[in-house]
């Protein structure tokens, strides 16, 4: 990809256009967007319907190029914009949509809990951000930092148990285990009955600190078997806490490969997405300011050359405490004016699901 691609050398703002220039500009953007093509200067004049002849929307449209909002992907072909030019596109020339009643409703029937575990929900949010965006969807879920309010394990049948924890602020979690073969049901009661007495109150963190230093010490009163349930539910636990990356839609990214250069960039991404670096580097994006933040094609490390773009907004706890991020993945001729506000509200409402 070149610096002109990219839009990074000849950079400018909006004050450097007339009233014409930009909506020559806005009119080619949201061709872009809406095709993913490269638009020349006799389809321009066709659609603008200003009067102005080929000749007159060629120059405007080199002007710009010099500008560093336009580039030609080929000889002679129309122009696109650059990841700079849709960003000044974005940040300000876009008129962002309104979700109405019926759209708002569904978001948030297709994320209430209804009974079920934080990762469920946490999967149907992505998937319906995926549903309703055609993009990618992404949630970012929360970390358990919480102090622990319950903790227990359910035998579920012949080697497999319910670890179930409940933090302070309410959200309950529920994760299979596996448990030694004949492990008897009083060796569950014995390990709930014990986390409950030493680690209620504690972060999930402090608990399996808590825990090695008990196993390290090789209390008599828990037999072997014991250790090993306790030792492997918070272990499985503490490994769970770091957070979790729920990506659902990779295929609408990949029908749209007519807009993307390279396929192989594409799968790159998804696989740098799922790296547990990536998850801190996402984390961070979204907690840099509030509300909804976009990425714009190389703006982002975490993206490189990929010519993706990301629109992720934080949601938080009841305490307003940074927790975790949803957002979508997409070409970066996403439908900005409408994912903005879309993501912006189901971040409003995970916030309110995870109390």
């Amino acid at each position: 990809m070149t610096e002109q691609r990219r839009g990074l050398s000849g950079r400018t703002d909006l004050s450097a256009l007339d009233q014409r220039s930009r909506e020559i500009f806005r009119h080619i953007v949201d061709a872009y967007v809406a095709t993913g093509a490269p638009i020349g200067s006799r389809t321009l004049a066709r659609q603008l319907g200003m009067g102005l002849s080929p000749a007159t929307l060629r120059n405007t449209m080199a002007e710009l190029e010099e500008l560093g909002l336009l580039y030609a992907p080929h000889t002679s072909a129309g122009r696109l914009p650059t990841d700079h030019g849709l960003r000044l596109f974005v940040d300000g020339l876009l008129e962002k949509g309104n979700l109405d009643a019926r759209e708002r409703e569904s978001i948030e029937a297709r994320c209430a809990a209804n009974g079920r575990s934080l990762p469920d929900t946490m999967a149907e949010a992505s998937r319906m951000l995926s549903d309703l965006s055609k993009c990618a969807g992404l949630v970012v879920a929360p970390k358990f930092e919480e102090p622990l309010k319950h903790i227990e394990f359910v035998a579920l049948g012949p080697g497999r148990a319910l670890c179930v924890l409940v933090t302070d602020s309410g959200a309950v979690e529920n994760r299979i285990i596996d448990v030694p073969m004949g492990l008897p049901p009083s060796s569950l009661v014995e390990a709930s009955n014990y986390l409950s007495s030493k680690l209620v109150g504690r972060t999930l963190s402090e608990a399996q600190h808590v825990v090695q230093q008990e196993l390290q010490q090789e209390r008599q009163e828990l037999n072997a078997l014991t250790r090993r349930l306790i030792e492997q539910g918070v272990a499985d636990w503490s490994e769970a806490n770091e957070g979790a990356l729920i990506v659902r839609g990779q295929a609408h990214l990949l029908e749209d490969v007519s807009a993307l250069e390279d396929l192989e960039r594409v799968r790159n991404l998804f696989s740098a997405l799922e790296k547990k670096e990536s998850l801190s580097k996402l984390l961070d994006l979204a907690d840099d300011a509030d509300g909804v933040q976009i990425f714009i094609g190389a703006e982002s490390s975490l993206f490189g050359m990929t010519d993706c773009s990301m629109v992720i907004a934080p949601y938080a706890n009841s305490q307003q405490r940074f927790v975790g991020a949803i957002g979508v993945i997409g070409p970066t001729r996403i439908d900005y004016a409408r994912i903005i506000p879309m993501v912006d509200y189901t971040a409003k409402v995970m916030s309110r699901l995870v109390g």
